[in-house]
């Protein structure tokens, strides 16, 4: 595939970047296999490379057990986890780091059940952003989790991945919702899944940390409303609900902690229901019959 685009042979599935907060992405997967929307392209960013590299894997209900027993080790299989001392040691040995790969790795290689991107059943795509290009790169063939782990290398947890000749760091920092990817793929029906921020209003910052949240949100966001406002008229864009609620802003890195992904069955559950009821409406909408043609004024045409 590349960007010249093509007519899609089914919907996309768009999956955004957001951390812990991405197993909502699961919620939605959930409603849509239940709603019987089949995906014909998928493409993710960060957290949303890991969930949609295992649905174009398994293109079905089956991936959404899959994925929800890899958010359960990504709790618990020392991903984000540790003790503050091996953190430090960590990040003192490496200076760039938090984190070892390694167990993120065993995770990647233990669920996405297929060894490149070319095996997979569906066309898939993941973007990273390029260190020595200041650009994202988008992942399209080759080995699927070392373009997984590229994706999804958050600057200062994991360490930046080397790949292709170049080193590579998570994808939300150059296209957190890549809607635009997916026209220019050619699908004309898209279904966005994310993790809820974009469904609350950004406000000033008002104490110092909050600051750097809030400017990473303008740049995340930017991206996606500038995609949206770019749509051709014969494109239609479902952003999936997620269900969220108003607690779950926090920042990039509290959102990677090892607590928070104690909350996983809930969001997945909430995402489930918000995004059925949407679907619900949308689909019906979509269904339902074209009106009659309204009968010729008297004297006009026969």
């Amino acid at each position: 595939m590349d960007d010249r685009g093509h007519e899609a042979a089914g919907p996309a599935f768009v999956l955004g970047g957001g951390g812990a907060l991405g197993a909502y992405e699961v919620g939605m997967l959930k409603a849509l296999f239940a709603a019987g929307v089949r995906p014909g392209l998928v493409l993710g960013t960060s957290v949303g490379a890991i969930n949609g590299a295992a649905v174009a894997a398994e293109p079905s209900q089956a991936s959404v057990d899959r994925l929800i027993e890899l958010w359960t080790g990504l709790g618990r299989a020392g991903v984000f986890a540790g003790s503050l001392v091996g953190r430090v040691s960590t990040a003192v040995r490496s200076r760039t780091h938090l984190y070892p790969p390694a167990p993120l790795v065993d995770l990647l290689r233990t669920h996405l059940r297929a060894a490149s991107i070319e095996d997979l059943p569906l066309p898939f795509q993941c973007v990273a952003a390029s260190i020595e290009l200041a650009a994202e790169h988008w992942f399209d063939k080759g080995p699927l989790v070392p373009a997984v782990l590229a994706s999804s290398a958050v600057p200062g947890l994991l360490p930046p991945v080397a790949l292709d000749g170049g080193h590579f760091v998570d994808g939300g920092l150059v296209n957190s919702i890549p809607v635009g990817r997916a026209v220019a793929l050619g699908a004309r029906e898209i279904y966005v899944l994310q993790v809820g921020r974009i469904e609350r209003p950004l406000t000033p910052p008002r104490l110092p940390w909050e600051v750097a949240t809030v400017a990473f949100e303008i740049a995340r966001r930017h991206r996606f409303a500038r995609d949206m406002a770019d749509l051709p008229p014969d494109v239609t864009v479902h952003v999936l609900p997620s269900g969220a609620g108003a607690g779950e802003a926090g920042g990039p890195l509290s959102q990677l902690r090892h607590r928070a992904f104690g909350q996983t069955a809930e969001r997945i559950e909430r995402a489930y229901a918000a995004s059925s009821r949407y679907l619900e409406t949308a689909l019906d909408a979509r269904n339902a019959p074209d009106p009659p043609d309204a009968p010729d004024a008297p004297g006009g045409p026969a």
